[in-house]
This record gives structure tokens, sequence and C-alpha cells, in this order.
């Protein structure tokens, strides 16, 4: 089954991290692979454009069907493979819709992170302002805030559905890595900090582990006073 996906991922995006650490849950290890470099805008090649004609990664194909967008794919491979590896959605009608929400406000918790450490990349130098990257930050905070709050109320060790691990942890996971990489303080975000202790070392995240992580594993200090 396995030999009839392909990914092309960049390393350390977190929508290409979604499909991998889904991939992996699922015990789907095998598929066709490329590493393709943001840097070199390999996003861009006419390989990826042929799969994907945004141009963006990730870029999924299974057999003749195309599936790029990372939480359509996530839903996809749970629905395609419900029997095979862990199962991604619970039972439980509270739980399962604690986990649609959580995923969907998982996009604007990854806009707003995205509109601080990224403001340089998407703001052209003549359009950049002190006061508009203030907002932003401004904006993470208070996000920040919002799901400190939500694991609080789960307590201790949950996932961010409620005791077991689903969906919403694989789509929203690489996020919070996100936000220690470049330098989130747990002591600041306690819960967070947990969260992101706890899920670091399950199989499927260090399976999928971004490998330039690994090779430079300082990061960076963008959100070190947040």
């Amino acid at each position: 089954m396995a030999q009839d996906m392909t990914l092309l991922w960049g390393s350390g995006s977190p929508p290409c991290w979604r499909v991998m650490i889904a991939l992996e849950e699922k015990n789907l290890q095998g598929y066709n692979q490329k590493l393709l470099s943001f840097e070199k805008l390999e996003h861009k090649s006419q390989e990826v454009i042929d799969i994907n004609p945004r141009g963006q990664l990730p870029s999924f194909k299974h057999g003749d069907v195309i599936v790029n967008e990372s939480y359509a794919a996530c839903f996809y491979l749970e629905s395609q493979f419900k029997s095979q590896g862990n199962k991604l959605i619970p039972d439980s009608p509270a739980e399962q819709a604690l986990m649609y929400q959580r995923m969907f406000e998982g996009l604007t918790f990854y806009e707003k992170l995205n509109a601080v450490i990224y403001y340089n990349w998407f703001v052209p130098e003549g359009e950049r302002h002190d006061s508009a990257l203030n907002r932003n930050r401004e904006a993470l905070v208070t996000e920040l805030k919002l799901w400190e709050g939500y694991l609080q109320k789960l307590g201790s060790g949950s996932h961010l559905a409620g005791p077991s691990f689903s969906l919403v942890d694989v789509t929203v996971f690489p996020t919070v890595a996100t936000l220690f990489r470049f330098g989130l303080s747990a002591e600041k975000y306690p819960k967070l900090g947990e969260y992101y202790a706890l899920l670091k070392e399950r199989p499927s995240v260090k399976a999928s582990w971004p490998p330039h992580w690994l090779e430079n594993r300082k990061g960076q200090d963008t959100l070190k006073d947040m």
C-alpha cells in the first residue's frame, strides 16, 4: 500500500510534518518520498506542479488519488486505513467534537505563528513596520494563552482532545514544536512545554523529526521574550 504513495516534502514545514506523522501512525512506512528545498525554490519545480498546481508542499499522491492539503491528507489516511495502525478519531462524541474544534483552531494558531516568525519572509522590506510586527506578536501571545488554558483545563498528561492521541495532535503538534524551536519559554508556558515534552518522544514524531533540526539542535530565539 505504502509503495503506491508519493510524498514531496520540506524539512521543518508543519504541513509536511502533519502528513508524515499520520503516515507513521497508520504504519505506512516505506512510501516514496523526496525532500525538497524551499530555499532553492524546489517547491516551484515542474515535479511539484504536476501534482500540486499551487506549487506548495506537501504534495501527496496515493495511486491516482492526489490530496495535497495537509489536513485533507490526514483525514484521507485515517479514512482509508481505519483498521491499520493507531486509531486517530476517538469514539467518544465529546472527545471527537473537541478534536475537530481544536483541529480547526489549530489553523489559526499556525497562521498567527507564521505572522511573527516569517514576517520578514512574507512582507517586502519597504512595507515592513515595527507596529505591524508588534500587533502580530500580541496576537500570538493571546493565542498562546488560549492554548495554555485549554491544556490546563484538560489536566496533566493530556493530549489536545483528551486522554487519547488523535488527529488534532497529528495536526497541531508540529506548530507547538515550531514554537519551541524558535525559542518559546516552557517556563512561561508550562502546559505547552509539558505537552511538547510528552509528544516529542512519541515514535511517529521521532521518526518524522525534521532532519535539519537534528543537524542543528540549537534553533532560534525569535520567541524567547514572548
